[in-house]
């Protein structure tokens, strides 16, 4: 069994959508990135490629790499899943955690796991979303942007 961890964080911007677990979320900023900022599925990436040892995102999917212009992170997420399968290793589950004053996401949560679940071809229930704010503090707390972690056990 290895574990690893991932975090990351992307600031709002005006004139992009928001994705978030590959949702395109409803609200009047999207985040800054290279390719589309997902934040959950970034972390959980992070968090992949940390418990199997095969580095960091930066290292697979360098941002001012043309291929990832854009690109969907669901995509850089499936062949992280092919990585890890490479590796002969396997998912066991993961948790993670969406910091996010605004906007709400409790309505999303199911079809992130869904999406999530579907890419890295595992059962839902081994995938786990909370969301929680930071009650007003910092940069989370101003409405500049979101972080979120994530955990990964593999075997």
């Amino acid at each position: 069994m290895r574990i690893g961890t991932g975090y990351d964080v992307h600031k709002f911007s005006k004139g992009t959508s928001l994705i978030i677990g590959g949702c395109k979320i409803d609200f009047k900023f999207g985040l800054a990135g290279y390719s589309d900022a997902d934040v959950l599925i970034h972390s959980i990436i992070d968090s992949i490629l940390g418990a199997a040892g095969l580095g960091d995102i930066g290292d697979h999917f360098p941002p001012g790499d043309e291929k990832y212009l854009n690109i969907s992170s669901l995509e850089l997420l499936e062949e992280t899943a092919r990585l890890l399968k490479e590796n002969d290793y396997k998912i066991i589950n993961i948790d993670t955690t969406i910091i996010a004053e605004k906007p709400k996401l409790s309505g999303y949560k199911e079809k992130m796991k869904n999406n999530i679940s579907k890419v890295l071809k595992i059962n839902e229930e081994q995938v786990n979303i909370k969301a929680t704010t930071t009650e007003k503090l910092g940069f989370v707390g101003r409405v500049e942007g979101i972080a979120c972690q994530a955990i990964t056990l593999i075997k």
